[in-house]
This record gives C-alpha cells, structure tokens and sequence, in this order.
C-alpha cells in the first residue's frame, strides 16, 4: 500500500485542475513559478476534481495518485483498470504484455487502445506477437502523478489505435518526499523499489528504480526477473521550459500459458504446463525531451525495443514429431517528435480556443522474425522480415463558447502512413502506403449548475501489420493469400450525461455507438493475415464517485455492450471473447491515524467463444484487499490479492490442438487460470 505521496498540498489540486485543461503544457512551467506558501494537507482523489466546463464528452476523465495507490495491485499492467469499464488480464507470463477488454471488445494487446508515457507512444506497429502490442511493465507505479483517460474515437489529437479508447501516463515533475519500499510475498515474490527528488540546475531531478523476482503459483516457476530505472530533468534549459527523461526496462520469465480443458480433465493441474520451454524476455529504452515555448509543446522520443517470446498455443497439431513451439523476435528502433499548439481565446461575443498539433513518427523494426523452436533451440524460420513505417499526423480543432450554457468543438484530423516490408519470402515483401482523413465533434450543453450533457461522434482507426498489407503467399504452405487494408476505419458516437451538483458525488454515463471494419486481422503467431467480418457495438457505462470525507471514498462502475458481427445471420454473428458485461467497485479509507485499507471488486460476465454461443466462457469475479499502517517515517502494510481464491479464469480461447499421445485434432477450451490467493507484506520508510 502506497499512500504517502497522496497526500497533497491544497495547491496541488488547482495544479491539477489547470493541467486536465491543458495537457500540453504539463507541468514544466511550474518549476519557474515561487512556491506556494504552506497549506493545510488532504488527499487530493482525482476523480473528484471538478470537470465540468473542461471535458469534452462523459467518457473523459482523470485519476490521480490517491486514486490508484491505495489499490493492491496483482500486475502493473492492472494501472489502465481505473479506466471505467476496463479489465487487464493475462494469458501468458508476467512479463507479456496484458491481454485488455473495453466497451465489449477483446483489445488483444492494444489493438483499439493506445496509451502514451510522459508524451511517448508505447503500441507497436508491425510487432512480432500483435498489432499494437502495449506492455506497460515499464512503469513504476509509484512515480505516475495521474492518468487521463478518454474512450471514444472523438478527440482530434488521438489517432492510430484509439477507436475504443486512449489513456495518458504522467510522471511526477517532483516527489514530496523520497521513499524506499520492499515487499514480500508467497510464491517467491519479492519487490525492491525506491525513489526521491533533489534540486538540480535550474530544476529539479527525479529518480526511480525497480526490482522484482517472482515464481508465482505455476507449477513451473515463473521466475520473473524485472529491473526497471528512470530519471527525469524537469526545469529551465537555455531559457526554455522542459523536460528530459530517460527509461530502462529489462525482464526475463518463464510462462505457463492457456492449456485445454480435456488436460485437466486428464489429472493436470490447473497451475499446470503442457510445454516447459515456454517463456521471454524484452528490454526498452527510451529518451525523450518535452519542450515549451509560449502556448507550443514539442516532445522528441527515441526507444529501442527488443523482445524475445516462446509460446506453443497447439502443442503437436502441425508437428507430430517435433511440436508446435514457436519463437517470435522483435529488434526496433521508434523516433519521433510531436507538436502541440493552443492559441488564445479568440472572437468577441463568442469565444472560440483553436488547437493545433501533428507528429511524424518512425518505426524501424529491422527484425520481425517467427522461428519454428524446439526446447527452445530454433529448427526452421517460418518469416525473417524487417519493415519501415513512417507515419505522419497533423490535426486541429476549435472549441467554440457560444454563450454560458453551450459549447461545441469542431476537429479534423488526417493521418498518412508509409510503408517498406523486406520478407523472408520475396513475395511478401512491398511498400505502399495510405491515408485516412478524420472528422470530429462534440456538443456540451449545460442543463443547469453542476450538471452537463455531451454529444460526440468522429471516425477513428487502427492500422494493421504492414506485413499483412504486403502478404502474397502463406509463409507456411505458399498458397496464395489475400492481402488486409492498411487502415481499417471505426466511427463512434456517444450521448452522456455528467452530474458535479453535490460537492461529494460524481456521476457519469454515456450510451455509445461502436462500428468498425474489422478486428484482429493480422494473427502473429501464425504469421498470416486473417480478416475479420465488420462488427458493431452498442452500450451503456456508468460511474459513481462518493467522497462522503476527505479520507474515504466508495466507487462503481459498470458497461453493459451488445456486440455482433455485421452481415451475418442471428445466432451466428456472436464475436468470440466479448465480454458483455463488467463492474468495478471499491472502497477506500486513508484514516488521521495511519491506517489505510482498500477493497476492491472486479468482474465480468460470461463471453461467447464461438459465434452461434454454444460454447462460452465463464464469468469472473475478484477480490482484492490491502491495508496499511503509518507511523513516523514508516509504513507496514499487507495485501491480500484473490481475496476468496476464486477459481476463475483471466482468459478462455476455442480452438484445434494435440496433445502429446493423441492421434489427431481436438476442439477443446483452453483456459488460462487466474492466480491463486496471495499475501505480500510491504515495509516502506519514506525519506
């Protein structure tokens, strides 16, 4: 339990307020500005900062530290789960990126859910696993200030892989106080991490490392060893506000992953492995610089990526003799540089606040390989490829007041995308390139003090694996293979409501409209293109935040989605693995005396895993509890993750495979467990 840096000056929450205004700006002026006099202290949540009068539609929204800090957390990626509506599971080892559920849609590892750290892009394109791959295991938690979130394709300045929403990490500038923590658990869990602040030249200085070792309950230990690093300038460089940062991440694992249902029903355990060669490693590194001039932000990234992941989803279907275990290698290079603009209020009667922005980005992947492996040692490469993709962005927008009660924004956004493939197979390789102009708008309508209602619609996009647009010939068979489009559009549009009227309570709902044309084209393990029918998607989200005190706070959330491909008869057109239905609720209490406890619920409804629904995918309902006590500079604390050790499942899939001794194909589940109870205790002394 983490609850010393949520506890902030008065000041801090108008700091808040006035950067969710303007993102752009951060907070790299600050550094600039004299020190606000000394303030009474309280917990700053920040889903109860006042957002009436500066979002733009009722799926848009802010948490701060407070809000995530206090949550005992099975996994970091866990972070996006206080998006309303959001779950992050696993299907594979803990250093995998996480497989995302939104608004009905099985996001696979980021395919319609981009996110961005300090202003850097972490999707891949054109990746060795997925399209749009996002691992957030990077990120120590304990430095992230807030994240923004906004669900919806109708924000000019979000594009590739947004349609079903986009969040923003951002680190702290400065900690209030330095910190040391360690955390043991069961299972072999142990977590070293530390962090503190120091004035340096004009600005200040920020620290972080992490450590961590874990097995976790698989009966082929996980051992997990993560190291993760950061530091971040933030001042005054040649009369210039910025920024400058830079990241290390470095993991390698075991993974137990899914296995089928017939194997437990066969004596396997469900903590079980099939194949005992599974497993990876990846590292990243990034530099990035944030700079501010007036009303203009320019923020320039460079990371270098590799991954390393072994997996076997079908064990001896297509290899009888040697199995089906695979390696997937990824080695790129990521540049870019974005621009943002804000320009002053403009007009007399009506005010008007025009936007403007762009970002040219490259994605030099010079190895993107699949090998055929045995216990791990490679026997026959199914792609050796390398890619090229340059994209360029440019958007603007206006936000119009055309009197106290009414405000709209009218956007446009284009994206333009170039791409070079060089294959193994020189009938795969190609370039090309492709571009997508898209509209957006939004209404805000004040009904009266406190409350508002939104309209928004745009078109949104994902792109797909450049190598699934050049693709002639299966890398497999070499038959003759249809290529995908570059781009595949999505257009989106949502009605919410949003109440502030009671100081202590927040609502919001939306009822949205999600149709695209196509998902999950490009399937990486088996290094071929497989397009999707068109779906569409309709729902309802709610949100509730009570502050009844300063230190306590109950909240809940909850989407409902009817999600069916399009075109395709009634009672055939389920789309597999869309989760229909998802609540989160929780309680937390920061006590004057030390004690801090949070308990937290989380569950989704069943899911169909073929179209016609005969075969489905149970529910799953957790329970995480964590507590904590201060005392001087110290704090103990111990969570209990799975608190009822719940037998459910992170991820379920239906398809053919073949165990060792069978004689042919099986149609079977093949689940992923979720893990069982576990204790950490964690000791932290802050500095």
């Amino acid at each position: 339990m983490k609850t010393n840096t949520s506890h902030l000056h008065v000041g801090s929450l108008l700091l808040g307020l006035l950067s969710f205004a303007d993102t752009r700006a951060q907070s790299v002026e600050n550094v600039t500005r004299p020190p606000l006099p000394p303030m009474e202290e309280i917990i700053v949540w920040g889903r109860a900062l006042q957002l009436l009068g500066m979002a733009e539609s009722a799926s848009q929204g802010i948490v701060g530290y407070a809000d995530f800090s206090t949550r005992p957390l099975m996994r970091v990626g866990e972070l996006v789960e206080v998006v309303p509506g959001m779950i992050a599971t696993q299907h594979s080892g803990s250093g995998k990126a996480n497989q995302y559920f939104l608004r009905g849609m099985n996001l696979d590892h980021g395919s319609d859910f981009s996110a961005r750290f300090d202003g850097v892009p972490i999707n891949n394109r054109t990746h060795a696993h997925a399209q749009g791959y996002l691992d957030l295991n990077f990120i120590i938690p304990e430095v992230v200030e807030r994240v923004e979130y906004r669900k919806g394709p109708y924000y000019a300045d979000i594009g590739d892989f947004s349609a079903a929403g986009a969040s923003f990490f951002k680190t702290y500038d400065r900690l209030e106080r330095g910190f040391a923590e360690l955390a043991l658990g069961t299972m072999n869990d142990v977590r070293v991490v530390a962090g503190d602040s120091r004035d340096f030249g004009e600005g200040s200085l920020i620290y972080a490392g992490e450590m961590v070792t874990r097995d976790g309950p698989w009966e082929l230990a996980e051992d997990l060893e993560k190291l993760n690093g950061m530091v971040k300038y933030t001042g005054r460089i040649g009369g210039v506000d910025a920024q400058i940062s830079g990241m290390a991440y470095s993991a390698d694992w075991n993974s137990t992953d899914q296995i089928p249902l017939r194997a437990l029903e066969q004596g396997l355990s469900r903590f079980g492995f099939i194949d005992p060669y599974l497993g990876g490693s990846s590292n990243r590194y990034t530099l990035s610089s944030t700079l501010l001039f007036g009303s203009t932000e320019v923020v320039a990234y460079a990371t270098r990526y590799e991954m390393n992941l072994r997996s076997n989803p079908t064990y001896f279907l297509n290899d009888p003799i040697n199995g089906d275990e695979i390696e997937q290698e990824d080695r790129r290079m990521i540049y870019g540089v974005t621009m943002d603009w804000e320009g002053e209020d403009l007009g007399r009667d009506v005010l008007v606040t025009p936007r403007f922005g762009g970002e040219l980005r490259l994605d030099d992947a010079d190895e993107i390989n699949l090998f055929r492996t045995a216990a791990r040692q490679r026997i026959g490469s199914v792609r050796e490829d390398s890619a090229e993709v340059l994209s360029l962005s440019l958007y603007a927008d206006a936000e119009v007041y055309w009197n106290d009660r009414l405000r709209t924004t009218f956007g446009l956004r284009g994206d333009f995308f170039d791409f070079d493939v060089t294959a193994l197979n020189p009938a795969n390789s190609g370039s090309g390139s492709d571009s997508l102009i898209q509209p957006k708008f939004g209404v805000v309508y004040s009904l009266a003090d406190g409350m508002e209602l939104y309209g928004s619609v745009g078109k949104g996009f994902h792109t797909n694996d450049a190598r699934g647009v050049t693709i002639t010939a299966d890398p497999v068979t070499g038959d003759p293979v249809q290529p995908v489009d570059a781009i595949v559009e999505a257009v989106g549009s949502e009605i919410g409501f949003r109440s502030e009227a009671w100081e202590d309570v927040k609502f919001t709902a939306a009822m949205f409209w999600l149709d695209l044309d196509s998902e999950l084209l490009f399937v990486g393990d088996a290094g071929t293109s497989e397009p999707s029918d068109a779906t569409e998607r309709r729902g309802i989200e709610i949100s509730t935040f009570w502050q009844p005190r300063d230190s306590l706070v109950f909240d809940l959330t909850a989407a409902k989605t009817r999600g069916r491909y399009k075109g395709l008869p009634a009672g055939q057109d389920r789309i597999p693995d869309a989760h229909e239905l998802v609540v989160g609720a929780g309680v937390s209490w920061i006590s004057p005396r030390g004690i801090t406890a949070s308990l937290r619920l989380r569950h989704f409804a069943e899911a169909p895993l073929i179209e016609d629904n005969s075969i489905s995918k149970d529910s799953s309902t957790l329970v995480n509890l964590g507590v904590s006590y201060e005392f001087g500079n110290f704090e103990i604390g111990l969570d209990v993750l799975n608190l009822f050790d719940a037998k459910d499942d992170d991820i379920a899939y239906f398809f053919e495979s073949q165990l060792p001794g069978e004689a042919s194909a099986v149609e079977d589940i093949h689940f992923h467990p979720v893990e069982s109870r576990a204790f950490k205790a964690i000791f932290r002394w802050r500095l």
